[in-house]
């Protein structure tokens, strides 16, 4: 079954050069993290190197361009920053980047990689469909904190992915939820790659091509489809 995606008018009028492309992904294998996605890891924070050619991830025009969108709508982007400028700050220090499971490393690899942002969800346990909305500010985030479930609550205005039950996003792609992350036991998962312009719409469908020859190759039972 194909999931559901929309875009608000809210959404399009605040952002017109948003794009995105899915990476829909049936039968897939997960598992603790291996030598071969952590490898895929430190040659994607090699290629990010040689991209930005000495410069701050916030200086690279796509990054730039989700700064002023972030801005757009109430969000200090140097405080909560766009998934992809926080991974590559994180990528370019010594640490590098933590080795969370397999397919939350795979695309975790494209988005440095190619600088955009990419998230991870688990269609079991997405209810409905999934849109991108501004936020009224009622709207239930479950997450977590100190180790315990909490509720919070977008800010109105906030741009948010949310599903039937609630937020899976806040702001945009800076924090997801819990609910719907991938786990080892995800089998089924939607891959969203989301841009801005000046980033060229071709440039974001090559990335979701090579998300998807690596889940293929991790996963070489899976269904998988590229939905632009």
């Amino acid at each position: 079954m194909t999931l559901s995606l929309t875009v608000s008018d809210e959404v399009r009028a605040l952002a017109p050069g948003f794009t995105h492309v899915a990476v829909e992904a049936h039968g897939l294998v997960n598992g603790p993290s291996t030598e071969e996605s952590s490898a895929l890891l430190d040659d994607a924070a090699r290629r990010l190197a040689v991209r930005l050619e000495g410069r701050a991830p916030h200086e690279d025009p796509h990054i730039a361009a989700w700064r002023e969108v972030y801005t757009a709508f109430g969000s200090k982007p140097s405080r909560t920053r766009n998934s992809a400028e926080a991974l590559a700050k994180r990528a370019l220090t010594e640490a590098g980047l933590p080795r969370i499971n397999l397919l939350v490393d795979v695309y975790n690899a494209i988005s440095i990689a190619h600088l955009v942002p990419v998230g991870g969800e688990d269609i079991d346990r997405i209810e409905g469909g999934m849109r991108l909305v501004r936020a009224t500010g009622e709207e239930d985030f479950v997450t977590m904190a100190g180790g315990e479930e909490v509720v919070e609550h977008p800010d109105a205005g906030e741009v948010v992915w949310r599903d039937d039950a609630g937020v899976t996003c806040r702001r945009w792609n800076w924090r997801q939820g819990p609910r719907t992350r991938l786990t080892e036991q995800t089998v089924s998962g939607i891959f969203l790659l989301e841009t801005l312009s000046p980033m060229p719409p071709a440039e974001a469908e090559q990335a979701a091509t090579e998300l998807a020859e690596l889940l293929q190759k991790f996963s070489p039972g899976a269904e998988i489809t590229v939905r632009s």
